[in-house]
């Protein structure tokens, strides 16, 4: 078995390493001689500093196709996710245009978590069950719509599946529609093309730190035109127009801008890259039998999310230890009841238990996935070789037979369902 110092980090969907060029030009606004003025400042100094918060959002709405007017800067994804899902729902409600709530069950619990609390203050709440492979129609949304629908959240890539929403057929169907749109993008920025404004996007979550950038930074997109308005989390200081108060911090912000700028330059050729290293990753794993592929085949480049049949889970991780993988999300990795995303997906928990998540990003490299393939190869094998459920696959019992379906979870008006994160 290989030791840790020689196994390889697999994890870019949990956090990524800040790019050396972001981390260079983060440098310029910490220091005396730096950008260090507080950008709401009207000396020199601060309106040095709030030229770099322009230059950012200019760098922000570049990578996402949109002007740049609308990005209000956040502490991260779950900060914009929660302003946005309870900034627009309660302005909505508040003036008695709306009291429903359209999600889906496999979000990111930032949104679940404020999807919740909308229903606790009294909102309807509908979460809608995906497929098998992770997907929504716009069929099946257009069903669950309501005249009351004051807003719909869909995640555009899944942080544990790397599922794909089509969010431009979804913006369609809501122009004839007064709900507004909120599209969680944190894992789809730099990996998957996004035009916010061609697809109808009212409100948009990003985080730095998914895309070589620094942690404690994000942004949220709110439509500037007709300038969608939203009730707030906080409150004083003014700053961002009251929308998120608070003294901005140049050095974060810059850092997002360049790695937005970076992320933008390599859209074209760095998506194919990702998607030939999870081909060859897939390809090397599922020479294994009863080894289950849960979402799209053709998801999102960067993340690859496999169960492998009759092993058990804690006793995978513990003989791969060391190698920078998830056991699901990261965000969800304390949590023993399991994943929300594969339970919604109709994946059996006991399945799901023994279930990884990889991704790849900017510095992974084909020797680096052939280590890691090979190590869970290894391991796999291994624990094989002392199961009985193996010995009962060998002997002609299939997987369904073994594991069964999870029920399916209907996505009924009021009914919250799991939240983890």
């Amino acid at each position: 078995m290989s030791t840790p110092a020689e196994l390889p980090y697999l994890d870019y969907a949990a956090t990524t390493p800040v790019d050396p060029r972001v981390a260079e030009c983060m440098a310029a606004y910490l220091q005396r001689d730096g950008t260090f003025g507080n950008p709401a400042s009207t000396h020199r100094w601060g309106q040095a500093a709030a030229a770099c918060v322009e230059q950012a959002a200019a760098q922000v709405g570049a990578l996402i196709g949109a002007a740049p007017d609308g990005v209000v800067w956040t502490s991260g994804a779950t900060e914009a996710d929660n302003l946005a899902v309870l900034g627009a729902a309660r302005f909505v409600r508040e003036r008695g245009r709306g009291n429903h709530v359209l999600s889906v069950r496999t979000e990111h619990p930032a949104v679940l978590g404020a999807v919740e609390q909308l229903r606790r203050d009294g909102m309807d709440v509908t979460l809608l069950t995906p497929s098998a492979d992770g997907s929504v129609s716009v069929d099946q949304l257009g069903e669950a719509l309501r005249d009351d629908t004051a807003l719909v959240s869909v995640m555009h890539v899944n942080n544990e599946t790397g599922a794909v929403q089509d969010i431009a057929a979804i913006g369609s169907l809501l122009r004839e529609h007064r709900a507004c749109l909120h599209v969680d993008a944190a894992q789809s920025a730099g990996r998957v093309p996004i035009r916010v404004e061609d697809w109808g996007v009212d409100l948009l979550s990003l985080s730095a730190h998914k895309l070589y950038g620094p942690k404690g930074v994000g942004v949220l997109w709110v439509r500037p035109r007709p300038r969608l308005r939203l009730s707030p989390l906080l409150h004083g200081g003014g700053q961002q127009g009251g929308l998120r108060p608070g003294t901005l911090a140049p050095h974060l912000i810059a850092g997002m801008g360049e790695a937005c700028a970076l992320a933008d330059n390599a859209i074209e050729g760095e998506p194919p890259r990702l998607r030939r290293l999870r081909e060859r990753f897939r390809k090397c794993v599922t020479d294994l039998d009863a080894v289950v592929l849960n979402g799209q085949p053709n998801g999102s480049p960067h993340i690859l999310n496999v169960s492998f049949g009759c092993v058990n889970g804690d006793a995978l991780r513990l003989d791969i230890e060391g190698l920078g993988v998830s056991a699901g999300s990261a965000c969800s990795a304390s949590n023993r009841g399991g994943s929300h995303v594969l339970r919604a997906m109709g994946v059996p928990d006991a399945l799901a238990h023994s279930t990884l998540r990889v991704s790849f990003g900017r510095w992974t490299t084909e020797t680096e996935v052939d280590t890691a393939a090979q190590c869970v190869v290894a391991a796999v094998r291994r624990l094989r070789a002392f199961s009985p459920s193996w010995r009962r696959y060998q002997g002609g019992a299939s997987l369904d037979g073994m594991y069964g379906r999870n029920a399916p979870l209907a996505g009924v008006s009021g009914e919250q369902g799991e939240q983890q994160r």
